[in-house]
This record gives structure tokens, sequence and C-alpha cells, in this order.
């Protein structure tokens, strides 16, 4: 009785939905063929990755008799390409403490820019208390866990170091959140073909002297040029001990490459 009345012909929800899709609101361009909707990758807004793009590789950390060293090179890889080449990755935190950065260079920057404002309200309250580096390696655990446990963690794996209260100190803390205290650590490669290398020098309870830490992480550096694409020859060492911190380089790695002429079939 009703077929021929024009109002129950108009359509009710005009641009409306398929069962199962969603609505196509006005000014956007939202492709709701795929039954579901959720094949869009604009339909929840803007996504970011939540993978680490620009990244640094190997940090090794050493203790010696007086004081600690870290060494990481200079490159900070776009993928696979070795975008930046002149990016210092290790930093004088205080004179107390030093840090070295492995993992997402910009979750870095990030964190560093926190630190940096410490530093600050340290220095303003002119009281002589400065932070230590247990201090800071206690804090970075909390905030890698806490940002791990909200499923969007930072990253990275840090390398922590200096002198408490008279005595060196290093630690390792990585994206969640998980901690240690060495004598040596390393991260990425490093953790392969670094820790064999100082290790081996301190095999019998050893304690190596600051010449003996220093020539042991060119070794190191130049192992990992060879043997890990995302490492170049360039390197820079932040160096810690009761007399304050300091940060070298950078310095260049001892190459040589004469052993390629005997290989064959590649």
């Amino acid at each position: 009785m009703y077929s021929h009345n024009n109002i129950f012909q108009t359509e009710l929800w005009k641009g409306g939905p398929a069962p199962g899709q969603f609505y196509n609101f006005p000014g956007t361009n939202y492709n709701n063929s795929n039954a579901g909707g959720f094949t869009a990758p604009d339909l929840f807004g803007s996504k970011r990755s939540s993978s680490p793009i620009t990244t640094g590789t190997s940090v090794i950390g050493v203790k010696f008799d007086g004081g600690v060293m870290i060494a990481a090179d200079n490159l900070v890889s776009y993928g696979s390409l070795a975008r930046y080449q002149d990016v210092q990755r290790v930093f004088k935190i205080n004179e107390k403490t030093i840090i070295g950065a492995g993992g997402d260079f910009a979750d870095f920057q990030s964190l560093k820019r926190s630190i940096d404002q410490k530093m600050v309200e340290d220095m303003c309250y002119q009281d002589d208390i400065d932070m230590k580096p247990k201090s800071l390696y206690n804090w970075l655990t909390r905030i890698l866990y806490n940002r791990r446990s909200r499923i969007n963690p930072l990253w990275l794996e840090m390398v922590v170091g200096g002198m408490q209260d008279g005595e060196p100190f290093l630690g390792h803390v990585d994206l969640r959140g998980r901690a240690y205290e060495d004598d040596v650590v390393a991260t990425g490669f490093g953790k392969h073909f670094a820790l064999p290398l100082v290790r081996e020098q301190i095999s019998n309870g050893e304690v190596l002297t600051l010449n003996q830490a220093s020539q042991v992480l060119r070794k190191c550096m130049e192992v990992l040029y060879y043997r890990d694409c995302r490492a170049i020859s360039k390197y820079s060492v932040a160096v810690s001990t009761a007399q304050g911190t300091i940060v070298q380089g950078p310095f260049e790695v001892n190459q040589n490459w004469a052993l390629a002429t005997m290989i064959k079939g590649y």
C-alpha cells in the first residue's frame, strides 16, 4: 500500500555504511569496500612506527684501575644507509657520569633532553650534589621499563659509567628495563665480538690500566668495523676518572685490508 509513497523510497541514511563497514564521513576518503574496514592505514588516525629508524650500533664499556671508558663509533644509520657519519654517541653527563647509547637515536635525543634538564636543575641548586652514575642507571631502568610496560618502548641499549663514591661503576640497561653491572659491557654486535676480546685480557682477574683499556677498546672498534656492516672506522671515547670526565676523539681504527686479495669465489 506504501509502494508509491516517495517518503519511504528515500534513503534513511545517505552515505551510510554497508553492514560491517564504517560510515564515510564528509571530507574523508576511506575505502569501505573491505568488510570490516580495518585495512585502511589511516582508519584510526595517524600511525607512527614502533620500530627504530635511525640507529646506532655497538657501544662498549670497560672498567680500568681508576675509572671507566665507554666507546662507540660515530655512525647513525638510516635503515641500511650509512646516513649520518659524524654523530657522537658517547656523552659526558657531569664530572662523575658518562653514558653511551645504541639503538634509535631519536629516542636517545628525547631522553637526553630530560637528563640535561636534570643537570640544569642540579646547577641551579648550587649544593655541590651531582647525579651519580648509579642514580642515572637506576632512573633509566625505571624509565625504560615503564615505557616497555605501556607497549611503547624506547628502542635503546644504554651503557652508563662513572665514579660512584670513589669506585668505578659500569652498567647496562636495555629497552625492556633489564639491567646488570659488570667490569665490561657491550651492546649490539659488541656482545658477540667485543666482549670475548676484553674478557681475554681480564681472564686472570687482572685489572686493566688506562693504557691497556684504551688499546683493547681500539682493537674492539677495529674488529667491529670489519664485521659489523652498521659500523664505520671513526669512533669516540668517553673517560671517567676521579679527576673528572672527558670525551675524546674522533679516532680512526687501524685498517688492514691486505687479506681481501686472498678472498675468492664471491
